[in-house]
């Protein structure tokens, strides 16, 4: 078990692992995972981002309600929770490089159903399966990033990765809103199965194995067949969650997203109905300042968590306390994530106009700035403190997301029916108020809460 402040040590065997590729290598392999998410992300971001302007046409194609469309929303989030758990719990016996090539199918098969669909059941199986292939995107890359990178090195690594993926929520949305103005969401999903498989080709060809050396599970089996098949349990990952600092951290990042879900999934019932929006490729453009600012959000929390961990360990005179990485948090998640979202639901009722549309864009910006802000250390700190299982804590994380949200969502607009966008906005600001107390208190005694369950914590020595 890790204590408060595990001895910085010098340079250990450990660390050779991270010198196995070269900097010029580790580049790439950035790049590559980036793109994976940034093309899984567009799918499980692109899939839902350009999903969320199309409902509007597909309720019409389909001859179904719109809220009876955004249930298939609910189910795709609920699919990359349990792909997201399964993808990395074999990840972790197959290694990385085999997990990527695998999910590819999945996503291709699944966006050719969605592009076939003529009925809602029919639309809900395939945009599971759609969705369930591409769930592992943002779990593998963050468990790559901490396969090849150092603890002090990591949080900057993963906010670039975080900000170049989050490009996906610049161009989706508008891409997904003009295609269904201009061309057709059909052809949309055809040309997600298109760049599916793309990427199977590139992965094939370029990307390593990063998995440290004798840590995969089937390195220690000892009679392997050519095809060797083994039955790994995606659902062993959760135990995790028995950790308390893993659940409040899960608990309070969740609340975090939520504010972002509240504001984007009925923008076209919000915004598009208050400033009379009925374009669904502008109702799509509207979503480009969230992605932007989730990328100046992740870009500045990277090195910014990296910096307060240094300066604490100085402090410390060379010891290390994991929860120093959660101080980056809270300018975003205290003040940047409630105020957006409170204020927006206060302009979107009270102020019409440009002006009022203007004021809108500038909070939905905001907001992809906080909650960046607090997902990176957050997520750079999962990594820290379990950091032989990176991939299976993210995608634990990912997971108990994607439940909450799926949940969450099919309240969204029902509950902006019944009390109004005002007092909707208000609960999501203060239930994300709430989660910057729990990160407050983890900060506070995150050793106490780590000694009283140990789910296999790492030290300065093995990370």
């Amino acid at each position: 078990m890790v204590s408060e402040e595990s001895p910085l040590l010098a340079s250990t065997a450990h660390e050779a692992i991270y010198d196995r590729f070269a900097s010029y290598q580790k580049r790439w392999i950035v790049f590559h995972v980036s793109f994976r998410r940034g093309t899984d992300e567009h799918r499980s971001v692109f899939v839902q981002a350009t999903f969320v302007p199309s409902i509007p046409q597909i309720a019409k194609d389909l001859d179904l309600t719109h809220t009876i469309v955004s249930l298939s929303f609910s189910l795709s989030i609920l699919a990359s929770a349990i792909g997201a758990l399964v993808w990395t719990a074999y990840s972790s016996f197959y290694g990385r490089r085999s997990i990527y090539l695998w999910g590819m199918p999945s996503l291709c098969v699944g966006s050719c159903g969605v592009a076939l669909s003529t009925s809602l059941q029919s639309l809900l199986f395939w945009r599971f399966v759609q969705a369930f292939g591409c769930a592992g995107a943002l779990s593998l890359g963050t468990g790559v990033i901490g396969d090849i990178y150092k603890l002090d090195e990591r949080g900057t690594v993963i906010g670039v990765f975080f900000g170049v993926t989050l490009l996906g929520h610049v161009i989706a949305p508008f891409l997904g809103g003009a295609a269904t103005k201009y061309w057709s969401w059909r052809n949309l999903h055809y040309c997600l199965g298109a760049w599916g498989m793309l990427e199977i080709l590139l992965i094939y060809l370029s990307f390593p194995e990063t998995s440290h050396p004798g840590t995969r599970g089937i390195d220690k089996v000892t009679r392997r067949r050519w095809i060797h098949i083994a039955w790994v349990n995606p659902m062993s990952s959760l135990w995790l969650l028995r950790s308390p600092n893993l659940f409040a951290v899960m608990l309070a990042s969740a609340l975090m997203i939520n504010t972002a879900y509240v504001l984007l999934v009925p923008m076209a019932y919000t915004i598009g109905v208050r400033y009379g929006i009925t374009n669904e490729a502008i109702i799509g453009a509207c979503f480009l300042p969230n992605g932007l600012g989730g990328f100046t959000g992740a870009l500045v929390a990277g090195p910014l968590s990296d910096i307060v961990v240094r300066r604490w360990r100085e402090k410390r005179r060379g010891v290390w306390c994991p929860e120093d990485r959660l101080r980056a948090t809270w300018i975003g998640g205290l003040f940047i994530v409630p105020l957006s979202i409170g204020v927006s639901g206060l302009i979107t009722t009270y102020i019409g106009g440009p002006v009022g549309f203007v004021l809108n864009i500038l909070c939905i910006y905001a907001n992809g700035v906080g909650v960046e802000s607090v997902l990176n250390p957050i997520n750079s700190y999962n990594v820290d403190i379990v950091h032989s299982r990176s991939a299976e804590v993210t995608a634990v994380c990912m997971a108990s997301w994607s439940l909450i949200m799926s949940t969450t969502t099919t309240l969204i607009i029902p509950s902006i029916e019944r009390i109004g966008v005002v007092w909707t906005d208000i609960i999501a600001a203060v239930l994300a108020v709430i989660g910057q107390g729990i990160i407050f208190l983890t900060i506070r005694y995150g050793n106490r809460m780590r000694a009283s369950m140990d789910v296999g914590f790492s030290t300065m020595e093995n990370n």
